[in-house]
């Protein structure tokens, strides 16, 4: 694992690239037009976990340490979901980048650590299903054929497309995922399977999305998944598979994975921050700044999909008012929009 310095100069290349577990991102390219007040701000902010919310999470700590004029040292890594909330219950990092809502399990061991946190959405997603470009034949997938393919006993069984549909070549089919510590991982077999962490083990597995991208891209007969700004950062070189969850087929865009037709591999985003480190000034000024409009604009320059204005002010409420604990996961998981269940836990 390396620890890279790497010194950003408002370049926005989604910095897709990252072959190291560990990005420390040191902004020290001068000033910005934009004054928040925050350019007398120091210190450190850690933040580590989802690789798949790591451009966010980047592209915000980039602009945020132009306005501190470099003095705010922020380091971005990237250990997976499962692997940052270890990190974080330990005390080891501020914040927590997400792909999935936090389990009971983290939530018990934060708590064991005596760890709060405050939980704050951040954009929408659309988990994507892809394949090779020169694939002609699969133009849509259901949510049971994904099973068929991914589920724990297709392990050693399933290995030719005509296996997932009879109209499919009888041609091997070679899958690519993320690594058992990705929340994407987790959120993909929950919602294909039925459960977390319940999935076939012989397919290449990398909690790099960028392993993943290059793989699906040179096979033929690859298959993969990872989050929806991957596949339009890559899109020349990939072929998105429309998902059929049971209202025909959907081919996830910002459209539909913003009004939610795009079901049920939509998902929020999120970051968790330890209500302590929001006493340090600048962690508290870090997480205003994200949630700012400002950010927003990042966010869909990232390839995500941010939320309406009032979804931020319902988190920006909750980062003030300091409202801890968990309503998106753990046993307190709520249903409804994210607006709503951001509204609820505000008591709005």
């Amino acid at each position: 694992m390396l620890n890279t310095q790497v010194f950003l100069c408002r370049t926005r290349a989604l910095a897709f690239a990252v072959v190291f577990a560990t990005a420390l991102i040191l902004i020290a390219c001068g000033s910005s037009d934009s004054d928040t007040g925050s350019k007398q701000l120091s210190g450190d902010i850690i933040i580590d976990g989802s690789s798949t919310v790591f451009p966010i999470t980047e592209a915000v700590a980039e602009e945020f340490g132009i306005l501190t004029g470099g003095k705010t040292r922020i380091t971005v890594g990237i250990s997976g979901t499962g692997g940052g909330f270890k990190k974080f219950c330990a005390g080891e990092i501020h914040i927590q980048d997400a792909s999935r809502p936090v389990k009971q399990s983290e939530i018990d061991l934060c708590a064991d650590s005596g760890r709060e946190f405050v939980e704050l959405p951040v954009a929408n997603d659309g988990l994507s299903v892809i394949v090779h470009p020169t694939n002609d034949f699969v133009d849509c997938l259901t949510i049971d054929e994904l099973h068929t393919l991914w589920s724990p006993e297709a392990e050693g069984k399933i290995t030719r497309w005509n296996q997932v549909r009879d109209s499919f070549p009888d041609e091997s089919v070679n899958l690519y995922g993320p690594g058992v510590n990705s929340g994407t991982f987790d959120y993909f077999t929950e919602t294909v399977n039925g459960e977390a962490q319940a999935s076939r083990g012989d397919f290449l597995a990398s909690e790099d999305d960028n392993v993943l991208v290059h793989s699906v891209s040179n096979d033929a007969n690859g298959l993969g998944y990872f989050g929806y700004a991957y596949y339009t950062a890559n899109a020349a070189k990939l072929k998105i598979v429309p998902i059929d969850g049971g209202d025909g087929c959907i081919e996830p865009t910002d459209e539909t994975i913003n009004n939610g037709t795009y079901a049920p591999l939509s998902r929020p985003l999120l970051i968790y921050i330890e209500k302590n480190a929001l006493e340090q000034e600048q962690v508290l000024e870090f997480i205003r700044y994200f949630l700012g409009n400002e950010a927003r604009g990042l966010i869909s320059e990232v390839g995500f999909i941010p939320y309406q204005d009032n979804v931020y002010q319902l988190a920006k409420n909750k980062v003030e008012s300091r409202i801890v604990g968990a309503v998106f996961g753990g046993d307190n998981r709520q249903t409804g929009t994210v607006e709503e269940i951001l509204a609820a836990s505000s008591g709005e």
